[in-house]
């Protein structure tokens, strides 16, 4: 915990150091500065600073270091650098970058540009991007490296360790060792560890794991951190359909795709992009966020309409106005802790077809009981405040038909969601308020009005 404290306190004293020396005019300063951190400090800086000083930031980097501080930058913020960058300053800072994240910087640049970058990019690198970009972004194939180091079965350890020890170097993140046939079939593969202590006159074929399977090439890329999480990898081989080998994925891809699922959960429970730029342009920023403003505005209505409903009931009941918030508010919090857990589960593959109505039960309950339990407490305060028991009961009772909604809400709002492929994370938020609001005003004022009808009787 100290070393964390420790890196994020020299993070930001650098970026006071930086902006200092740019206010000062101290430009060669500031090169200097840059040129001695490392890509991942620089670009913390860049995602740290406002749009004007990122630019000239931007403009004092080394182009030797370009293409290792675009990795690490978000989607939003990388593509505004791409567009500042001409194409042979892009396809120079492209070199030797990683398939995956080269196939995302050239998905995302204009026809033209795209073209003019491919014609300034080596063979080697051209013949890289074509594969790349022949698979969709968010599967296996989007975020694999081609960067493998294949055996054959029928050769001695002996002379992979001779073989290794010319090559010099292994690609980053090498655990395993690839056995593929003269095809390129995946037939196993061998650990580093293995391959350092066992007998060095034994085969390949010998102590290769033959139980090693592929990634599919299409699988999602979530599905695959799922795998990496649940099995501890570090790496795994990339196959297709017929078992080939195309390549493999290594832990610091599958890092990327966590954190990004993270944050498209966290943004989008706030009706937000993932990709959204702390420092961003206000205008654009105010656009993106609109979108969902203008469905809370008209969810709100529609909750507003129906306390409208009950004008009358308002007006000879004082007192309801003064309470009737509690009762949504209540169901919205309740729901949005089922709702909560229910994304999540999603998100990790633990909810599916086969338990999903025993979930929907379960919570249902759980909003029941907490129903019957928090209608009580309150019945009893709204009593002993207020000094009216049938009030009390009134309130008691809308609070629990709200959250036992609430919890059948909660649990199946995004599995509905999900199965007309929009994204939970981003509408069941909205969407769930809207119901607890709307069932807990018509619950409340509803009970309310058939109070008053039988006590004017």
């Amino acid at each position: 915990m100290p070393i964390e404290v420790l890196d994020n306190d020299l993070t930001e004293q650098r970026l006071n150091q930086l902006n200092h020396a740019l206010g000062s005019g101290m430009f060669v300063h500031v090169r200097n500065m840059l040129h001695d951190m490392a890509a991942s400090d620089i670009a913390h800086v860049l995602e740290s600073s406002p749009p004007q000083t990122r630019q000239i930031l931007w403009q004092l980097i080394d182009q030797e270091q370009a293409g290792e501080i675009l990795e690490e930058l978000p989607e939003d913020m990388k593509d505004h650098l791409i567009r500042l960058m001409t194409p042979e300053r892009l396809a120079k800072a492209t070199a030797g970058m990683d398939t995956d994240d080269l196939a995302y910087i050239l998905r995302s640049l204009p026809d033209a540009m795209f073209r003019q970058v491919l014609q300034s990019m080596s063979a080697q690198d051209r013949s890289r991007v074509e594969q790349a970009l022949s698979y969709p972004e968010e599967t296996a194939g989007g975020i694999m490296n081609t960067d493998t180091v294949t055996l054959r079965p029928d050769v001695n350890i002996d002379v992979i360790l001779r073989y290794l020890r010319l090559r010099g170097e292994l690609p980053e993140a090498t655990d395993t060792l690839y056995v593929v046939d003269k095809r390129d079939h995946l037939l196993g593969g061998i650990r580093i560890t293995d391959l350092l202590t066992c007998n060095p006159n034994a085969s390949v074929r010998e102590i290769m794991d033959a139980e090693l399977e592929g990634i599919p090439v299409n699988m999602s890329d979530t599905e695959v951190s799922q795998l990496f999480e649940r099995h501890d990898w570090v790496s795994a081989p990339v196959v297709d359909e017929e078992g080939k080998l195309l390549g493999r994925i290594t832990i610091d891809d599958v890092v990327d795709v966590i954190r990004e699922d993270a944050e498209h959960s966290m943004m989008g429970m706030a009706g937000m992009d993932d990709d959204e730029d702390t420092f961003g342009p206000v205008v654009k920023s105010t656009l993106r966020r609109s979108v969902w403003l203008t469905i809370n505005l008209f969810a709100a209505l529609l909750a507003a309409s129906v306390s409208n409903m009950f004008e009358g009931t308002l007006e000879k009941f004082a007192t309801i106005a003064v309470l009737m918030t509690i009762v949504p508010s209540m169901g919205g919090v309740a729901g949005n802790q089922t709702l909560a857990l229910v994304i999540r589960g999603i998100a990790l593959g633990h909810v599916g077809q086969s338990n999903s109505r025993w979930l929907i039960g379960k919570e249902l309950a759980i909003g029941f009981l907490n129903g019957m339990m928090w209608s009580i407490l309150v019945f009893l305060a709204v009593w002993a405040w207020k000094g009216d028991m049938a009030l009390g009961g009134l309130i008691g009772g809308a609070m629990l038909i709200n959250m036992t909604v609430a919890g059948l809400a909660g649990a199946s709002i995004p599995l509905i969601l999900k199965r007309f492929n929009i994204d939970p994370a981003l509408a069941g938020g909205m969407v769930l308020t809207t119901v607890t609001d709307v069932i807990g005003l018509f619950a409340f004022l509803g009970l309310a009005t058939l109070f008053l009808m039988n006590h004017a009787m």
